[in-house]
């Protein structure tokens, strides 16, 4: 089992699928699934140094379009529950993520809170374009900090086959 278990991590981790399965699990994590994509993102760079900037660029644009579609999917819920109540539906305990608008996106990184606020800045029909900017640069920056520390707490050969 080990062995063949070994055999998938490396045949994931070569460059032509790490990149790949990367963004996949980014994208997916980034819905409101629970998943991470932290641990993959960290395997393929242990196992490919070069492909440092690559892959949290991939994470990065994976992990916002997923974000995106947690948008989609609250704008999409809003206009739904609108259409069914013939009138505007609006929480109260909400008003204060309207003050800062789209920038609120930028804590979309955040684990168990960030999906769902980028579902709640669509149902708040935030416009979309400054919403995926900010979602870009909080999660390009929480895999780069994140990737960089392990490797940095993580440093030498620790995933080698005994």
């Amino acid at each position: 089992m080990e062995a063949w278990l070994w055999s998938l991590l490396e045949t994931l981790s070569l460059p032509q699928y790490g990149l790949s399965t990367v963004f996949v699990v980014a994208f997916i994590s980034a819905t409101l699934l629970p998943m991470g994509s932290e641990p993959v993102l960290f395997g393929l760079v242990k196992l490919n140094p070069e492909l440092f900037w690559p892959a949290i660029l991939v994470a990065t644009v994976g992990n916002t379009l997923g974000g995106v579609v947690s948008w989609a999917m609250g704008y999409g819920a809003h206009q739904a529950i609108d259409k069914a109540r013939g009138s505007s539906t609006h929480v109260k305990a909400l008003d204060w993520l309207e003050r800062f608008g789209p920038k609120a996106c930028l804590l979309s990184w955040l684990p168990a809170v960030g999906d769902p606020l980028c579902a709640v800045a669509g149902w708040l029909k935030f416009p979309l374009l400054p919403c995926m900017l900010y979602m870009a640069i909080g999660k390009f920056l929480r895999y780069l900090v994140m990737t960089a520390a392990l490797l940095w707490l993580l440093p030498g050969d620790w995933l080698s086959v005994g």
